[in-house]
C-alpha cells in the first residue's frame, strides 16, 4: 500500500499565534485559511488548525523509557539529517521543549532520536527520527 498524506485538524485558541508558531517558528507552509482556520503543509500532510477561543489544551502523561509522554500528541517521523537541522533551529529559536531533543531506547529495538513541545494552545508536537526506518515497528 502507497502511503497517502493524513489530515489532522486540531483546536487552537488564537490563529495569530498559530499562524506565527506554524508558519514562521516551524516554517510550514500556508495552505487555504479564513479568519477561524488554516490549512499547514505538515511536511506533506494537511494539518488545519481551527479556532476554539475557549480550547486550553488538556495534556495527561504516561511514563516512556524515563520520560513523561504528554498525550495526546502527534507529529512526524523524519530524516535523520531534516531532525537534526528542525532540533538546531528550534533551539536557535529559543523553544522550551517539554522532552528535550535526546535518543530514546538508546541501544535497544526502536532506537530513535525524539523531541517534544507545545504549540502556544498547548498542543503537544513529537518530532523523531530513526538511523534505521526499520525499526518504527520494532519489538
Amino acid at each position: 500500500m502507497r502511503i497517502r498524506p493524513f489530515h489532522l485538524a486540531i483546536p487552537v485558541n488564537n490563529i495569530s499565534k498559530s499562524r506565527e508558531f506554524y508558519g514562521t517558528l516551524l516554517g510550514f507552509e500556508e495552505g487555504r485559511s479564513a479568519d477561524h482556520w488554516i490549512d499547514w503543509n505538515f511536511f506533506g500532510h494537511q494539518l488545519v488548525t481551527h479556532l476554539d477561543p475557549a480550547y486550553q489544551g488538556h495534556l495527561s502523561y504516561n511514563p516512556v523509557d524515563g520520560d513523561a509522554v504528554p498525550i495526546p500528541h502527534f507529529g512526524v517521523v523524519l530524516e535523520m539529517s531534516d531532525w537534526k537541522s528542525l532540533r538546531e533551529k528550534l533551539t536557535l529559536g529559543k523553544v522550551i521543549f517539554i522532552i528535550e531533543p535526546h535518543i530514546r531506547f538508546e541501544g535497544k529495538p526502536g532506537q530513535q532520536a525524539t523531541m517534544f513541545l507545545l504549540d502556544p494552545s498547548g498542543n503537544a508536537l513529537e518530532f523523531k527520527s530513526f538511523d534505521n526506518l526499520d525499526q518504527l515497528f520494532a519489538k
